[in-house]
């Protein structure tokens, strides 16, 4: 396994274990913490940052920055979802 894989993998297990530790305290949690994936905007700002870091990480970092990217994807998604419903605007239709 390519040593620039390492990192992202890690932080992915350790958000999917997070993830699965609040599930079991508190039930249905992992549905809210997770609804930033049906939302279009947040999903679209997360896809445009995911395209950008892998196009531009390629040639560094070859098949490291497609996991990069993917990570990357999902933390802008959910920073945008949490920024549209902390200023009151809901992007879907």
């Amino acid at each position: 396994m390519d040593a620039s894989l390492m990192a992202p993998l890690a932080v992915i297990a350790m958000l999917v274990i997070r993830t699965g530790l609040v599930e079991i305290r508190r039930p249905g949690s992992v549905r809210r913490q997770w609804s930033f994936l049906t939302r279009r905007w947040a999903v679209a700002a997360g896809a445009a940052a995911a395209v950008l870091v892998s196009v531009v990480g390629w040639q560094a970092a070859g098949f490291g920055a497609v996991a990069w990217a993917v990570l990357t994807g999902a933390l802008v998604a959910q920073i945008a979802d949490l920024t549209s419903q902390a200023d009151g605007t809901d992007r879907n239709p």
